[in-house]
């Protein structure tokens, strides 16, 4: 496949909290290994083992590339990353022989596994270049005119909604992209950002896509995901401390920079129950990522007034399976109380009518062991080791996911 052709055209087109995970693992644990596996949630409209070859090729392409002299001095130039992070991917390549794509019958099977901070970073890519080749195949007619209806729809609604924006100014309701993973097209996703820019810009603040901030003068936006928390279970602290034991980390590693912390990998309430004080005035606030939001937010809120903290300087990030009229809806619940920001992903960049992958690539095993997230929501929680669930359930007392 000539270059022009591929999917993957910078090793920056990563999420941001891709990087911040990264350098925290290279600074903290740096021989950890790992290992992801790719899994797809829902039915696609065709076997997505008939994509091994051409995902093959696509990961063979990704191994070839380094980044780019102007890449390494745009990650210079933001305050939160380190200078010997970006002296080691200056020299980072992708190891192909660390990657595995096979085929068992209908199912496209890929797992990385190897050092973590060699793997770690397969997973994005792994999902969009998944994404690309499926919708390539699949009928192009009329859906980038149904693509651009909708998101004039998206704008229109923001419009109408802006005097109580306006009302509302020191509680500002702001949306960032967070499609990358997920996108109909890399061509798609970068005609809605920069449409949003133009048409929206006191509402969308930003992207998960360094690449795109870099080329278009976005704020990156990331902190953490569920595997630099799982990852924890294996790291040699006692398990019912691992959540404390990350956030330590974190806050060793950013000096109170990326202060939004992921509360959901062993559900809300265990975390909260690890959320004290010394946490709760470190980090500037909580990401939702399963669960009903207005609970959770709810139970944020008692949680900062338990500890005497004005919530109205904390803020509630939004980040599952949201749309705009859900996040609108939020931001009406809670404004005056805490403030609040929307990370929208697949209903921004893949709302067509082709009906969207549900597809993820998870950390299932760190140093040899089991590691698991126990999702406020049914049938996000990830383990292929039913006996380590369920000594992990025991130790933080969840109830078995009905």
């Amino acid at each position: 496949m000539p270059p022009s052709q591929s999917i993957v055209r910078s090793l920056l087109e990563n999420d941001l909290y891709k990087f911040t995970m990264w350098q925290a693992i290279l600074h903290s644990h740096p021989s950890a290994q790992a290992e992801y596996e790719f899994v797809c949630r829902n039915t696609p409209a065709f076997a997505l083992a008939a994509l091994k070859a051409e995902v093959e090729a696509e990961l063979d392409h990704l191994c070839s590339l380094s980044f780019r002299e102007d890449e390494l001095q745009y990650l210079r130039g933001l305050r939160f990353m380190k200078s010997d992070f970006v002296d080691f991917l200056s020299v980072f390549r992708f190891q192909r022989r660390f990657v595995d794509v096979r085929a068992e019958g209908e199912r496209l099977m890929v797992e990385a596994r190897g050092p973590m901070v060699h793997v770690m970073g397969f997973e994005i890519f792994v999902l969009y270049i998944i994404n690309a080749l499926y919708f390539r195949r699949l009928p192009a007619d009329g859906v980038l005119d149904a693509a651009r209806e909708r998101l004039q729809g998206k704008i229109a609604l923001l419009r109408a909604h802006e005097a109580a924006f306006r009302a509302s100014a020191e509680f500002p309701f702001t949306f960032f992209d967070f499609g990358l993973r997920r996108r109909y097209s890399a061509a798609w996703h970068e005609e809605m950002v920069t449409t949003l820019m133009r048409e929206v810009p006191d509402r969308f603040r930003g992207t998960s896509n360094v690449w795109f901030a870099m080329r278009h003068g976005l704020t990156p936006i990331g902190t953490m995901a569920h595997e630099y928390l799982q990852a924890y279970q294996a790291f040699g602290s006692r398990l019912r401390d691992f959540q404390k034991a990350a956030l330590e980390g974190w806050v060793q590693e950013y000096r109170g920079d990326l202060g939004i912390a992921l509360t959901d990998v062993v559900g809300m309430r265990a975390f909260l129950a690890d959320f004290d004080t010394y946490f709760a005035k470190l980090f500037d606030g909580l990401r939702h990522d399963s669960g009903d939001p207005v609970a959770w937010g709810e139970q944020a809120l008692a949680h900062y007034a338990k500890l005497h903290i004005d919530a109205a300087g904390k803020r509630l990030v939004f980040s599952d399976g949201l749309d705009l009229p859900h996040a609108i809806a939020l931001w009406q619940h809670f404004r005056g109380r805490v403030q609040t920001a929307f990370g929208i992903g697949t209903n921004l960049s893949n709302d067509t009518p082709h009906p969207a992958l549900n597809i993820v690539m998870k950390l299932v095993r760190c140093n040899g062991q089991a590691v698991a997230k126990l999702s406020d929501a049914p049938g996000k929680t990830l383990c292929d080791d039913p006996t380590y669930l369920a000594y992990l359930r025991q130790v933080f007392n969840q109830p078995r996911e009905s």
